[in-house]
């Protein structure tokens, strides 16, 4: 991705009682807007694409003020492609002209948009499919068609909206590969909103989380896992967060809002009694057991199961009773049948205080 900034944009936006004020300064390349449902990803989105009028702020691209200063340029007159979870491709057409329906509605001949609307089905691999219609075509081949729609009229910003939410798993899979693939040849900005978290960090160089229209954290997907700044933030990346206070004495020791405490084996250089730090745990590195184990963990508490989730071969085990914190705990399908873990159930939990990465909140 170039350093330059490509899409500068301070979206304020009032709606009802709701008020979303998200700046993103991004160069070119695909950043990925996340946040639970309500926080206003969807609202951004649609003000970038002209569907919402700017309260204050600014948008340009490449450059150019698409709103700002009493500007605001209709949706038709900014060089943006949408695509949403659904497709919404027309029935009667053949994935051809639905293609084309994107540069014909921009004034080029018919010729020229069939012919760059077969240039764009080639690149997203429905080249062979180009004659039929949306409903002789799967979800995912669908999907990529709406891609080469949006993208046929060359937009200097793409806006994906859950373009693979509404997706089975095998052909989100496949239709994820043939997006990440298309999207590295395109020469523009990309901000991509999603709930789901392989989405973002496969397909984004850039990650900014929302919370109730406000950005709470934004950076690359390795700065984003390395130091999660909330509990969600934390949640999407499959780390459990704390938030403590650092006690005096030693070992060193996170006193939780809730009375809990947390034994850590290393607290930042100049970190002193009384500093708040947050900390982050791998669920990997919570280890389960049915009664008060023999082993060096310094963390160790009893713990309520509160839900299971299970995926492949592996099951994720929230568990609740550590004041001021929750915890989840990765584990095997073995360890789950072992233990006995289903909701309801109390288990001892370990965690070792070196398997905890502590930094200033």
């Amino acid at each position: 991705m170039s350093a330059e900034v490509f899409l500068d944009a301070r979206v304020e936006v009032v709606l009802g009682g709701f008020r979303a004020d998200v700046a993103l300064a991004r160069g070119r390349g695909v950043t990925a807007l996340l946040g639970p449902n309500g926080s206003g990803k969807t609202t951004v989105l649609k003000a970038l694409a002209g569907l919402h009028t700017l309260t204050s702020g600014h948008v340009r691209v490449a450059g150019r003020a698409w709103a700002g200063d009493v500007r605001h340029l209709p949706p038709e007159e900014r060089a943006v492609g949408m695509v949403l979870a659904d497709p919404l491709l027309f029935p009667h057409l053949s994935l051809l002209d639905n293609v084309a329906f994107g540069p014909r509605s921009r004034g080029m001949p018919r010729a020229s948009a069939r012919a760059r609307a077969a240039e764009e089905l080639g690149r997203v691999g429905l080249a062979d499919l180009a004659g039929r219609r949306p409903s002789e075509v799967s979800q995912g081949q669908a999907q990529r068609a709406a891609l080469a729609r949006a993208l046929a009229t060359d937009p200097e910003l793409l806006l994906l909206d859950e373009p693979l939410s509404a997706l089975d798993p095998q052909t989100r899979s496949a239709t994820r590969a043939d997006l990440a693939h298309r999207l590295r040849e395109f020469p523009g900005a990309t901000v991509l909103v999603t709930h789901d978290p392989l989405d973002a960090l496969t397909l984004a160089d850039q990650l900014v989380f929302v919370e109730d229209g406000r950005v709470v954290q934004a950076g690359t997907p390795t700065e984003i896992i390395a130091r999660p700044r909330s509990r969600y933030v934390a949640g999407v990346v499959g780390l459990n967060l704390v938030h403590g206070t650092l006690a005096p004495g030693t070992p060193a020791t996170l006193a939780l809002p809730g009375g809990g405490e947390l034994v850590v084996a290393e607290v930042p250089a100049g970190a002193g009694a009384g500093d708040e730090l947050l900390a982050t745990i791998n669920p990997a590195a919570v280890t389960l057991y049915t009664a008060p184990p023999e082993a060096s963990a310094r963390n160790l508490w009893q713990l309520d199961v509160a839900a299971v989730t299970v995926t492949g071969q592996r099951a994720r085990v929230r568990l609740h009773g550590i004041p001021g914190t929750d915890l989840v705990a990765e584990v095997t399908l073995g360890a789950v049948a072992q233990l006995g873990v289903s909701p309801g159930a109390r288990l001892w939990a370990g965690v070792k205080a070196t398997e905890v990465a502590v930094y200033p909140a």
